[in-house]
């Protein structure tokens, strides 16, 4: 039993972050860095690859941008990796393997989350693995006040 202890203190926890609009959202990266703060931990941010995107290009776009935020939080090297268009699927090939040992699931909120509708945090939570859920901050804004802040040189971007 002892050796067993001194095993699991000296690897670190791995954690799979699973996130695609959300995977550089302020609440993600805080509990990020909360986590990074508890325990030696080593991070892996998995982005289901859209259905619409089958060239992964939007996925790949996602993790050029949220890696780095990614490893400021974290405060070391955190890897990214594109997964299966089904989301579940995805988490499902990523810990098959025994590479991970907790998962944190970034959402967008609960009104506009396809993957709450889908309940993928629970269908996640079947696999046998710890599961943390943070949700996006739901904008302020009124639907008509996003438009207006807009225009047109926004949509060029």
């Amino acid at each position: 039993m002892r050796q067993s202890r001194r095993m699991t203190s000296a690897a670190p926890t791995r954690v799979l972050v699973v996130a695609h609009r959300t995977a550089a959202t302020p609440r993600l990266l805080d509990e990020v860095r909360a986590r990074a703060r508890r325990s030696p931990c080593s991070f892996t941010l998995l982005v289901p690859r859209p259905y619409w995107d089958p060239e992964t290009e939007e996925a790949s776009a996602t993790l050029e941008l949220a890696l780095p935020l990614l490893d400021e939080a974290a405060s070391g090297h955190v890897e990214g990796t594109i997964g299966d268009s089904d989301p579940f699927a995805a988490v499902e090939q990523a810990v098959e393997p025994g590479a991970f040992d907790e998962i944190i699931i970034s959402t967008l909120p609960a009104r506009v989350s396809h993957w709450l509708r889908r309940d993928l945090p629970h269908r996640v939570e079947a696999l046998g693995l710890p599961v943390t859920v943070v949700t996006a901050e739901q904008s302020e804004r009124a639907p008509s006040d996003a438009h207006s802040t807009g225009g047109a040189a926004d949509r060029r971007r």
